[in-house]
C-alpha cells in the first residue's frame, strides 16, 4: 500500500486588472491588460503598478494598481481571499473622464464545506464625468453587504420584487430572463441610482447611452455560486471610435479539494 497521504487543501483564485481594450475602428490594435495581479493557488501576496500610460489619443492615465492575496485564519480556520484594482487619472476620448476608481472584493471561505462570503465593500467612482458633465452614482452596498452568498441571492429575488426586476433585466429591454438556479449566473449592478445632466446622454438600467460615443456601464456584477466579477467602468464604443474596454475588474473565488 502506498504511504502517500492526501490532505485537505484550500485553493486560492483571484486575479483583476485596471484596464483593457481591443480597438476595431479607425485602427485594429490590442490594448495589453495593465496593472494584472494573479494569485496562486496556494496563497500569499501579489501586485502590479502603471504609471503614465497613454493610448494614441484615445485614452489615458495616471497611475494604475492591483494587488491581490490570500490566506488562512489561525483564529478560526477560515480562508480569506482580496483584490483591488484601482486607476486614477483616467481620460477615455475626453469624454469619459475620473479622477480615481476602485474594485475591491473580499471574500471569506469557511472552515467546513460551503459557500464563501464575498464582499464588495470599498468599491467606488471619485468625480466619474461624461463630456464634462459630473455623473452622480449612489453605490448599493448596504443591500449587497446582505447578499455575500449566492443562495443569499437567490432568496431575495424570490421575495423581493425591486431586486428581481433589476437583476433579471437588468438593461430593461423588457425581455425578463428566469431565477438562475442554484449554479446559474447572475449579471446586476451594485449602483442604487446614478444621473448625469448632459445633453443627449440617456440612461437604460446601470449603462448610460452617449450619442457618437457608445455605452457605459457602472458597477457590473457577475455572480455564481462561490465566486463574484466585479466591473466598475466598462465601455462598449461605438462610431465614430469602435472598441470594447474594460477597467477596474476584479475576480474573487476559491474551493477546498479534497
Amino acid at each position: 500500500m502506498s504511504d502517500f497521504t492526501i490532505r485537505k487543501t484550500y485553493h486560492y483564485s483571484a486575479h483583476g486588472h485596471a484596464l483593457s481594450g481591443q480597438f476595431e475602428r479607425p485602427l485594429q490594435k490590442l490594448i495589453e491588460v495593465q496593472a494584472a495581479a494573479s494569485l496562486p493557488t496556494i496563497g500569499g501576496h501579489g501586485n502590479s503598478r502603471v504609471e503614465k500610460y497613454k493610448f494614441e489619443e484615445f485614452l489615458s492615465f495616471e497611475a494604475a494598481y492591483s494587488h491581490v492575496s490570500g490566506s488562512k485564519k489561525k483564529e478560526d480556520g477560515t480562508h480569506t481571499t482580496l483584490v483591488t484594482t484601482a486607476i486614477e487619472g483616467l481620460n477615455i476620448l475626453d469624454v469619459v473622464t475620473a479622477d480615481r476608481i476602485v474594485t475591491r472584493l473580499s471574500a471569506q471561505h469557511p472552515k467546513e464545506p460551503g459557500e464563501a462570503a464575498i464582499l464588495l465593500l470599498g468599491s467606488k467612482f471619485e468625480n466619474l464625468k461624461i463630456a464634462g458633465c459630473p455623473v452622480h452614482v449612489d453605490l448599493n452596498h448596504d443591500f449587497f453587504y446582505k447578499l455575500g452568498t449566492f443562495s443569499a441571492i437567490r432568496e431575495e429575488l424570490e421575495k423581493n420584487a425591486e431586486f428581481r426586476k433589476m437583476a433579471l433585466d437588468p438593461f430593461e429591454t423588457g425581455e425578463t430572463r428566469k431565477v438562475p438556479d442554484s449554479h446559474g449566473t447572475l449579471l446586476c449592478s451594485l449602483v442604487k441610482s446614478m444621473k448625469v445632466d448632459c445633453p443627449g446622454v440617456t440612461r437604460r438600467g446601470h449603462a448610460f447611452i452617449v450619442p457618437q460615443f457608445g455605452k457605459v456601464f457602472l458597477g457590473e456584477i457577475l455572480a455564481t455560486h462561490g465566486a463574484r466579477t466585479l466591473s466598475m467602468l466598462r465601455l462598449e464604443l461605438g462610431s465614430p471610435v469602435t472598441a470594447d474596454v474594460s477597467t477596474t475588474e476584479g475576480y474573487v473565488n476559491g474551493s477546498t479539494w479534497p
